[in-house]
């Protein structure tokens, strides 16, 4: 097929970089292990508003569903015509864009029972939950898993993968009716809330120590709790930047580990395991596709257009968002 010479692109506004503005662009040329996408919907994660402020006249957006339209010469895996899912590299421009270039080796194949909405709720929460599951925490079956902040995109699919993948006992936290509903709807065998003293809850349910602590919010905040609560040996991951240094030494005692994940690590870096991206989302969207998992999509923002963008990015930085919010182009 021809494909057109320019594509539309929202990029965050140089007068005011709250807003975005709507913009014509130059279809840009796979290299020999890109693919081309026809991008038809992308969704909105807490990153594209941290990072909104330093990239003025940029194109964010780091979550996509759509078709492929050309591919490099070295891409074997994918065909034009094919439908993949992908969560993109921070280092490069993002989905927000009718046309937009990905490396294959992170690209997965869309899954089949979703349409694209739905699937461009998925790549970057589910790409972080796996990694920080079970190349973090090593995740094993069995043994007790305290998701904190288990309400949003992270924490919900956190939640699905290791009580319903992993059969771990799941404890997580919310601290609204609403959310607490959702967390128990996602798999959690209890809910407490983390704006409240967590030791004390946990000891309430019978559970003095857990095995292993996913952080999906205010690690700062947390930590002293998570050094309490952690079993001896245990494993503690953080998706959260810490605003100050942590007092680590607080986990020598019981010789617990923690660790970072950050799921654009491996792109920015290009890690020999680069392509375990790939072979992720594959796995997620046949775990989907079999019913196992269930996309977290619950804000159908529309079509993708620069006002609905900036309301969408107040609603996510606002920190109440309940799973995922994603558009369609």
């Amino acid at each position: 097929m021809s494909l057109p010479t320019t594509r539309k692109a929202l990029i965050v506004s140089a007068a005011d970089t709250s807003q975005f503005e709507l913009v014509e662009r130059e279809v840009p040329q796979p290299g020999p292990y890109e693919l081309l996408v026809e991008v038809k919907a992308v969704s909105v994660n807490p990153v594209d508003t941290k990072v909104r402020a330093k990239r003025a006249g940029k194109v964010l957006g780091w979550d996509a569903s759509g078709v492929v339209v050309a591919r490099g010469s070295e891409v074997r895996r994918f065909r034009e015509g094919d439908e993949v899912f992908y969560a993109g590299e921070i280092t490069r421009e993002g989905t927000n864009t009718s046309l937009h270039l990905v490396d294959e080796r992170i690209a997965g194949r869309k899954p089949r029972k979703l349409d694209h909405l739905h699937a461009a709720s998925i790549p970057l929460t589910a790409l972080t939950a796996w990694e920080g599951l079970y190349e973090q925490l090593e995740a094993k079956r069995g043994g007790t898993l305290l998701v904190i902040g288990a309400a949003g995109g992270v924490g919900s699919l956190a939640v699905q993968m290791a009580s319903r993948v992993t059969k771990m006992n799941v404890i997580g936290t919310a601290s609204r009716d609403t959310t607490r509903e959702w967390v128990k709807k996602m798999g959690a065998a209890h809910v407490v809330n983390h704006r409240e003293n967590l030791p004390a809850q946990l000891a309430a349910l019978g559970v003095k120590n857990v095995d292993a602590i996913f952080c999906c919010v205010g690690t700062d905040a947390h930590f002293e709790a998570m050094a309490e609560v952690i079993a001896p040996g245990g494993r503690i991951v953080s998706i959260v930047e810490p605003e100050q240094p942590l007092p680590m030494g607080k986990l020598f005692g019981k010789r617990a580990s923690f660790a970072w994940e950050f799921m654009f690590s491996k792109s920015m870096h290009k890690t020999p395991d680069l392509v375990s991206q790939q072979a992720i989302l594959d796995r997620v969207a046949d775990l989907l596709d079999e019913g196992v998992l269930t996309s977290t999509l619950t804000v159908d923002a529309g079509v993708l257009e620069p006002a609905a963008l900036a309301e969408a990015h107040r609603t996510v930085a606002s920190g109440k968002m309940v799973g995922k919010l994603a558009f369609r182009l």
